[in-house]
């Protein structure tokens, strides 16, 4: 009887330990921008405060900025918490600024149908002799080369492949990368990891580590509101329809001052606007040319052309879309729908606008002494050269040039504001 109950208090205990035992675990899908540096340092600040076991990044992404990149790594290498990165679920990528944060984690994994590479820096922005820009490459390309190689020979990896990502971005499978030494695991699921690196000795800032995470409970935790909201402005396409709307609101503010709502709704965009391109490098000329663009569309509404405004602040609006993101990396491209929707949106409500300026600057007036002209009534009394008249239900005082006799229709010709006297005719 004794006996049962020691197993029993002994497997009690051991579950409850069991339990204790805490994997966190967060997900980039996405580009490395500063967004998702301060998501994964604060991940790490809070695995350390709660001194889990291990802190796992799910990762997928087509690269991102150096700067960002260079801040994951440093913290990764500085953390106490073993980080591993997972590239998961299968058909993801670690490219580019990924391959550095790969080989920068304690533990190293990827899912099946997986691949990892393409780490080439590229330059943003352009502009200068060719030979200086030969130049300050070839000192981008040696700076990551040193830099992931000193990585990759801390967490004992291949340096040398790691190289070849750079240098040729060379790409490849994760039975490849397995194979090269570049990962320690290929694994379909995150509880398969678990199991795996159980046992597993690593060396986090305060000394080594053996990881127990076989019957760890995981924990997932996702970005916050306000980060997800400045990971959705950080999207070129974004940044793209912000500067349209805040730069078309803006234009109709000036042009009709005082209708407030565009101007309010404008501004809020060009502001939003200014805070993506931080994260994104944006070229001058196209900010100008799509600035020009609105120009146009609001001169035509002004000096009508024929069309040949609208036709300029077309091509001036494609062009300066097309120039607007200054990188070659296509995942910070501006899509060509999106560009191609937002010309056609733009296009058909100015010439909408157009239309309406041009209709009624040619309607009648309606109002004041420059509306009764035109207007038909009758006369009250004789007109010999002046009687009284009714129009709309009003009396006015009338004169005519000819005699027009009592209950005749006139016409009214002109307003002579200073005697309160229209002169009227005769309708024919």
């Amino acid at each position: 009887m004794k006996n049962i109950i020691f197993i029993w208090l002994f497997l009690f205990i051991a579950s409850v330990l069991a339990q204790n035992k805490v994997v966190h675990k967060i997900t980039i899908d996405g580009v490395i921008n500063p967004v998702a540096t301060e998501y994964i340092l604060e991940s790490i600040e809070r695995a350390e405060e709660d001194n889990v076991e291990l802190l796992i990044i799910e990762m997928d992404t087509p690269g991102g900025l150096m700067v960002s990149m260079h801040e994951i790594v440093k913290g990764i290498l500085g953390a106490d918490v073993p980080v591993a990165v997972y590239v998961s679920p299968s058909g993801s990528r670690a490219g580019s600024a990924g391959v550095f944060i790969t080989v920068a984690a304690h533990v190293a994994a990827m899912a099946p149908g997986t691949n990892i590479g393409s780490a080439h820096p590229v330059q943003m922005g352009g502009g200068g002799a060719q030979d200086t820009s030969q130049v300050m490459e070839e000192k981008i390309v040696n700076d990551a080369v040193a830099h992931i190689r000193s990585v990759a020979e801390k967490r004992g990896r291949n340096a040398d492949w790691a190289e070849s990502a750079i240098r040729e971005s060379a790409n490849i499978t994760e039975k490849e990368a397995l194979n090269l030494n570049v990962i320690e695991h290929i694994v379909p699921t995150v509880d398969s990891l678990l199991i795996a690196i159980h046992g597993t000795e690593v060396e986090v800032l305060s000394g080594k580590r053996v990881l127990d995470t076989k019957d760890a409970r995981i924990e997932s935790h996702e970005m916050n509101w306000r980060q997800k909201a400045l990971d959705i402005l950080s999207d070129p396409n974004i940044l793209y329809i912000l500067f349209l709307i805040g730069i078309t609101g803006i234009s109709l503010e000036l042009y009709n001052p005082g209708s407030i709502l565009p101007g309010v709704v404008g501004g809020i965009c060009i502001i939003l606007f200014l805070y993506s391109v931080q994260t994104i490098p944006v070229n001058i000329a196209g900010i100008l040319l799509i600035i020009f663009s609105a120009v146009l569309f609001i001169l035509e509404i002004k000096i009508p052309s024929y069309g040949l405004l609208t036709i300029g602040g077309i091509v001036s609006l494609v062009l300066g879309s097309l120039m607007l993101v200054d990188s070659p990396l296509p995942f910070l491209q501006i899509s060509w729908k999106v560009i191609l929707g937002a010309t056609i949106t733009i296009t058909l409500f100015f010439v909408l606008a157009i239309g309406f300026a041009i209709r009624a600057y040619r309607r009648k007036p309606a109002t004041g002494k420059e509306g009764l002209v035109g207007e038909e009534g009758i006369t009250i009394d004789a007109l010999n050269p002046t009687g009284q008249i009714e129009i709309h239900g009003e009396i006015w005082k009338a004169t005519a040039d000819i005699r027009i006799k009592k209950g005749q229709p006139v016409v009214v010709e002109a307003v002579d504001s200073k005697h309160l006297q229209l002169k009227v005719k005769p309708v024919k």
